[in-house]
């Protein structure tokens, strides 16, 4: 069985945001609460789990994640919107198009 490769997003207690890769984002999650997480992380718990989308490699998640982090504020926000609208996989798909 592959390896399941995601890209999420972390809205930290200051309303920051926080973009990172992991094979298991629920385990990640609970790394970043437990204050063993990014440095980042550490000093803005707890930390909730925006959004999270899955990728065939490694690769493709960390090449999402850079483009994600490129973005000003306002356009996470707005990929963010959109992914209520559908899944957060499909609204990345529009910085590769």
């Amino acid at each position: 069985m592959a390896a399941t490769h995601y890209m999420y997003v972390l809205e930290c207690a200051d309303g920051s945001l926080y973009t990172g890769y992991a094979v298991d984002v629920h385990a990640r999650l609970a790394v970043h609460n437990a204050g063993k997480g990014a440095k980042y992380t550490r000093a803005r718990l707890p930390v909730s789990l925006l959004a999270y989308a899955e990728f065939e490699t490694k690769h493709d998640a960390m090449h999402a994640e850079y483009a994600f982090k490129q973005l000003s504020r306002n356009e996470k926000d707005a990929l963010l919107a959109a992914a209520s609208h559908t899944t957060f996989a499909e609204a990345l798909k529009t910085l590769f198009d």
